[in-house]
């Protein structure tokens, strides 16, 4: 009776065969993370088509690979390594494989529809007009101006506000939703200033920019976001908070897929950055989605509510 053998490996193409597949998996593995970490500390030259955000994608991966290659031991420790830290991060309520899905899925969406940013030198700024009337119409401590933003918050996205990190923005964005379904533009009286109070707006949702910039200030104040006012040649709009370029990725998809799919359709969302790289979108009447393209881009002046 003859003795079986057992499957052995005799030479290097065998154990290549073996190998690189498991490592082309690894690489695409390491590589996802890597890359949306490298391409938040770039700045964003506005190529078309993001050549430069496919080429660092394709350039990561290609030193991932190679380096696996001549380094297999230590790829399998280290992917093994990571794979680990992420489970414990992901059991400690610190960053989940979820949260690595979220990033990622974030980053394609930007990379296919990308934010348009508009430039602003904050040193050409000139004095806000009617600075002292602004802020005392922006009332967001007054029960109407609040109960307003609360009931907005109700009626619309009610059942996104689970996501506790963005709970706020997207509350600001219902309030944004409230208010621009249903404005109507109305001037002021002939050669005069009417710069009306958040709760009188509220009654009727209707005036001027300089009354809907306040107004939406206002309410968003009332729960919690933070929002500015902008000062243009002949117009007044508002702007909200978003934060970094990794929380606008993120909301970025919130809008397009969750929030104002059918209102942004295929268009682009607008955003000014400010000196201190803080992300602000615009919120003003002349689109039926936050983000919408800027009716006059001339900024000369900035009124922060704090």
């Amino acid at each position: 009776m003859s003795i079986p053998k057992f499957i052995t490996i005799e030479n290097d193409n065998e154990v290549a065969q073996l190998v690189m597949p498991i490592l082309g998996v690894i690489s695409l593995f390491i590589t996802a993370p890597l890359f949306i970490a490298l391409h938040r500390f770039l700045p964003d030259p506005t190529w078309p088509y993001h050549v430069d955000r496919l080429g660092l994608a394709l350039i990561t991966l290609a030193l991932v690979f190679f380096i696996f290659t001549k380094l297999k031991g230590l790829v399998i420790t280290a992917f093994i390594a990571t794979l680990c830290g992420l489970t414990i991060t992901h059991y400690a309520n610190r960053y989940s494989f979820e949260d690595m899905f979220t990033d990622y899925r974030n980053l394609l969406y930007s990379l296919k529809d990308s934010p348009y940013p508009h430039e602003y030198i904050a040193a050409n700024f000139v004095p806000f007009p009617n600075k002292s009337s602004f802020l005392e119409g922006i009332n967001y401590e007054h029960p109407d101006v609040r109960n307003f933003a609360l009931n907005a918050t109700r009626q619309h996205f009610f059942d996104q506000q689970e996501r506790r990190k963005y709970r706020v923005i997207i509350q600001s964005m219902a309030v944004f939703k409230e208010i621009n379904s249903q404005w109507s533009y109305v001037n002021d009286p002939v050669s005069r200033e009417y710069i009306a109070q958040a709760q009188e707006s509220v009654e009727h949702l209707a005036g001027d920019c300089d009354d809907h910039s306040i107004l939406m200030a206002a309410a968003i104040k009332s729960i919690g976001g933070t929002p500015r006012l902008i000062y243009t040649k002949q117009h007044v709009y508002p702007e909200l908070l978003i934060g970094s370029w990794a929380d606008l990725e993120a909301l970025n998809y919130l809008i397009r897929e969750k929030l104002f799919k059918y209102e942004i359709g295929d268009k682009r969302l607008h955003y000014h950055q400010d000196q201190n790289n803080q992300i602000w979108l615009n919120l003003d009447y002349t689109a039926d989605y936050p983000g919408g393209s800027f009716l006059q881009e001339d900024v000369l002046g900035v009124l922060t509510i704090d």
